[in-house]
């Protein structure tokens, strides 16, 4: 065996591992697009806290603002890890080894991998965890 041909771990063929690629690649276009809006609007809201201090001080305003911007932040980070999730989705496409269960080694069901492309338990594995 030649070291150019790789050992195939994934259920999946090359097409089907083509067409979880376009769905990773599509979340992955729209979860990069929240994370520039989360961005935008976490430097505004930093940006007005440090204006509207000076005119006006207002406990609750002052406290709603700070929720928000903390509210903000996670959803950022939320979405940052989503991103990491989806890149290790992509590599284990390249490596072959996308759709294979870490716990139980079986197939994870196409309808799964459509509704969760960057999962790497199956639902029976999900459900034992619960």
């Amino acid at each position: 065996m030649s070291n150019d041909v790789q050992k195939r771990v994934s259920p999946y063929s090359d097409e089907e591992l083509e067409y979880f690629r376009e769905i990773i690649l599509k979340k992955r276009s729209e979860s990069e697009h929240d994370l520039e809006m989360l961005q935008s609007s976490l430097r505004e809201s930093t940006e007005n806290a440090s204006d509207e201090s000076a005119y006006s001080f207002h406990m609750a305003d002052a406290g709603t603002d700070a929720q928000e911007r903390e509210k903000t932040y996670m959803l950022f980070n939320r979405t940052k890890k989503f991103i990491r999730y989806l890149d290790d989705a992509l590599t284990r496409i390249d490596n072959k080894t996308y759709g294979v269960c870490k716990v139980t080694g079986k197939k994870i069901s196409k309808g799964r991998l459509e509704a969760v492309p960057h999962t790497q338990i199956s639902i029976e594995a999900k459900l034992k965890q619960k």
